[in-house]
């Protein structure tokens, strides 16, 4: 058995049959989320010839997590959340399936693809406040970091493998397959999930009202604001720098597999952090960590502005990624400190905040990098402003170690009643 001073192992997580249902079916959801986006993109730009709109194709699933993320995450703490992930599996995989049919106007295509990832926010929250149900103790740490490395196999396998399906089959018959990978997610969610009530209704009954009660609940604490605006800081300004890899290849005269290496620099770092860190760590010295490796995602960036070889960027965009690795104790903290009743809005909440940060520096760094001519001097750049901004958020994280998620829960639902 696990202590305080012991991490679970990945063998005790995995013996859970709900957990391997979730693990499964996330899985199966991430790839298919990376290959809608590669056959969409080039259904567009087949059928258009616009690098543009097959941009606005691939990158259209991001917009309902910046305008909606929180408003339909809601809907997580007012329905069962099992039957919140198997229905928007199985919208998902009605509307992609949609996508197949020939001839349907760039519009009408852009269209259904940002309907179908209006399902992405209610079921991630849902999946995201199961786990606690599931998983005790350090075992769900421990599992937040399996699915932090999942995330990162599944971009990798979902681009990748999209790119390689493309050579062999058509467009519309890869998202066939993604549509399968979502009838499988929910096929797995319906047959090995427990069915568990919707969790009791605190406050607002309206869903509007709802979700200013979850904003309310994550900006007025101060340990939870301190643990989103640290999470939020940290992703902006270390994943920033990845919009910057191919001006940075074309600056040191590389070609496409500069570009490769340097892009998956960092997913590898973050590989390794999450076995390191989030299994092999005992949780006492996990939380002790959160500083300082919070402070290396963005620290670790700065070298790169002085130009050096390519293996020391390399070296550094790992190392990077390697500190990222905080925000699974960071989020443990996060999700167990929120009752029941509103995890999936403030997930919500945590989740389109972290977006909207990515997607605006990630912008600027691009503006400035066209401004400067020197993406190298942008990407230490966001490493010193990152550390920076860092700072006076991790003075305010509480230094005891994390408490009994249900001890944390019922001291916290007691506060705000």
């Amino acid at each position: 058995m696990p202590t305080d001073t012991t991490a679970a192992t990945y063998r005790e997580i995995f013996r859970l049959r709900e957990f391997r249902a979730l693990f499964a079916a996330h899985l199966f959801s991430l790839i298919g989320d990376q290959l809608t986006k590669v056959a969409v993109a080039a259904l567009v730009f087949t059928g258009t010839g616009s690098a543009f709109l097959a941009a606005v194709a691939f990158g259209i699933g991001y917009l309902p997590w910046v305008l909606l993320g929180p408003l339909l995450s809601a809907l997580a703490d007012r329905f069962p959340r099992r039957t919140v992930m198997i229905v928007s599996d199985a919208a998902r995989m009605c509307l992609i399936t949609l996508l197949v049919i020939p001839g349907l106007p760039v519009a009408v295509l852009i269209t259904v693809l940002f309907v179908s990832a209006l399902f992405a926010p209610p079921a991630q929250a849902a999946r995201s406040a199961t786990m606690p149900e599931v998983l005790e103790g350090d075992k769900y740490v421990v599992a937040a970091g399996i699915s932090n490395l999942t995330g990162q196999i599944a971009q990798v396998l979902g681009f990748a493998g999209g790119g390689l399906l493309l050579t062999v089959f058509s467009a519309r018959e890869v998202l066939l397959i993604d549509a399968a990978t979502f009838a499988i997610s929910a096929l797995l969610l319906a047959r090995h999930l427990i069915r568990r009530p919707a969790p009791a209704r605190v406050g607002p009954s309206t869903i509007l009202r709802s979700t200013a009660d979850g904003f309310r609940l994550v900006t007025r604490d101060p340990q939870l604001r301190a643990y989103l605006l640290l999470g939020w800081t940290g992703a902006a300004f270390a994943t920033a720098p990845e919009g910057l890899m191919t001006a940075y290849a074309q600056w040191v005269d590389g070609g496409d597999a500069t570009v490769g290496l340097l892009l998956s620099a960092m997913p590898f770092g973050c590989m390794i952090g999450a076995i390191i860190y989030g299994r092999l760590t005992p949780p006492a010295a996990r939380w002790r960590q959160v500083r300082p490796m919070a402070l290396l995602s963005c620290l670790a960036l700065v070298p790169i502005a002085a130009g050096p070889p390519l293996p020391v960027v390399l070296g550094s965009l790992a190392l990077c990624g390697y500190g990222t690795a905080y925000q699974i104790a960071l989020n443990a903290r996060f999700v167990r400190e929120v009752p029941d009743s509103h995890r999936a809005r403030a997930f919500g909440v945590a989740a389109a905040g972290m977006m909207a940060g990515i997607g605006l520096a990630t912008s600027l760094a691009g503006a400035l990098t066209d401004l400067s001519g020197n993406p190298a001097l942008i990407v230490g750049g966001c490493g010193l402003a990152g550390c920076l901004a860092m700072l006076p958020v991790a003075r305010r994280l509480p230094a005891d170690l994390p408490a009994p998620a249900d001890t944390l829960v019922r001291a916290r639902s007691g506060r705000d009643a």
